[in-house]
């Protein structure tokens, strides 16, 4: 229900949050493109395509790690409603060939009054990447939350997940080529994920470091298919677990009493 307080755009019928209403209509008006909807950052107005793609990302990997829990709870309806608001707004991003609209909102602005966003006077500034101003990292997380979410729908709704896969092949960072070869096993995404990409120990997982996702990702993948070349990102993982495990002997992050 945070997820949901937190959604722009035109809300639906079945809104739990009655204190929420229809918000930014005209998104993507100063483009000329429909970018009405996804969710609202930190506690601000501006829609930022990085963390919301990364939120999308581990509420679809939760939906598969923790499918038969969120069924038994009578969540999983709610889940898959909370993954399409998402990527139903990276799908109007990238409509337009060669283009990804990537934040809407002007932060400075923004950030100068909080305000209700039913209420908002500032600016909804546009923010783009095409072939001429790149923006790799935003566009291997929206691949990856597009990937993971294919996955999601895949057997609920097999034309939308099959969609969000064709999209989501535009890019083959790491992050994105893990999610793209769980989804497709396609031998590319191995051979990039192998032969091209680095990993690293790490003691920490969030929307701008991600090693930890890939790491614990890969190990499933590992452990399924005893697939040696995998087997560094397992050992990874282990040094990732250790690291957050407060009984572990290897305990890195500290906590505040």
């Amino acid at each position: 229900m945070f997820l949901e307080a937190q959604r722009s755009g035109k809300l639906p019928a079945d809104n739990r949050i009655h204190w929420r209403g229809d918000s930014a209509l005209d998104d993507g008006k100063e483009a000329n493109v429909d970018l009405v909807g996804g969710y609202y950052d930190a506690g601000d107005n501006v829609k930022y395509g990085m963390p919301m793609a990364f939120t999308i990302t581990t509420l679809a990997w939760s939906a598969i790690a923790y499918e038969k829990e969120l069924k038994a709870a009578g969540e999983m309806g709610n889940v898959h409603s909370a993954i399409r608001w998402g990527t139903d707004y990276f799908l109007k991003c990238g409509k337009k060939r060669g283009i990804f609209y990537v934040e809407v909102g002007d932060p400075v602005e923004d950030h100068k009054c909080w305000v209700r966003p039913e209420t908002m006077k500032t600016p909804r500034t546009v923010l783009q990447i095409n072939e001429t101003v790149p923006g790799t990292e935003i566009a291997a997380e929206t691949s990856a939350a597009m990937a993971a979410s294919s996955i999601v729908f895949r057997y609920v709704d097999p034309p939308y997940a099959r969609r969000l896969l064709n999209k989501a092949k535009s890019d083959e960072l790491l992050w994105a080529a893990s999610w793209l070869y769980t989804a497709t096993k396609d031998q590319k995404f191995r051979k990039f994920i192998t032969e091209e990409a680095v990993s690293a120990v790490v003691d920490e997982f969030n929307w701008d470091l991600k090693y930890a996702g890939i790491q614990v990702l890969l190990s499933d993948t590992f452990l399924q298919s005893n697939d040696e070349a995998l087997k560094i990102f397992k050992d990874h993982a282990d040094s990732y677990i250790c690291s957050v495990l407060p009984q572990s002997p290897y305990f890195k992050v500290p906590k505040t009493p």
